[in-house]
């Protein structure tokens, strides 16, 4: 969906043609090779993957404070093993669990003041200051 945007916003690579076109069943590989290649033709330097990630944090943090996603979604992609560098991200990273599971037998009963406390580091994060450009 990201290629297909870029397309429609004027960037246009061979690759990035190719990319809009994959199917959702892609491979992940495959998808993750197009992406670099595409990002390249286009002369856009491929991030830190530890930079791209506490990006994708911060965009995770946003969809939660939208009502995009619930918290108990968050305990996938072992988002709890973010490096983070920030008094916010560790604030927001220290409240997700390891995994689905770990939301019940952890919280037990007080999954609502959890998801208050989670709702409340994901605003201070968002409104932290970024951490470098696009974020």
């Amino acid at each position: 969906m990201i290629a297909a945007e870029a397309l429609a916003a004027g960037l246009d690579t061979p690759m990035l043609r190719e990319l809009a076109g994959l199917p959702r069943s892609a491979d992940t590989r495959d998808i993750r090779d197009a992406f670099a290649q595409a990002l390249s033709e286009a002369g856009i330097e491929l991030p830190d993957p530890g930079l791209a990630r506490r990006h994708a944090l911060r965009r995770l943090a946003a969809r939660l404070i939208n009502g995009e996603i619930d918290p108990a979604d968050l305990a996938t992609d072992d988002w709890w093993e973010t490096e983070v560098e920030t008094v916010e991200e560790q604030s927001f990273v220290g409240l997700i669990p390891q995994c689905g599971c770990c939301i019940e037998y952890t919280l037990g009963s007080d999954q609502r003041t959890w998801a208050a406390e989670l709702r409340i580091a994901a605003l201070a994060l968002t409104s932290s200051p970024p951490i470098g450009p696009g974020c």
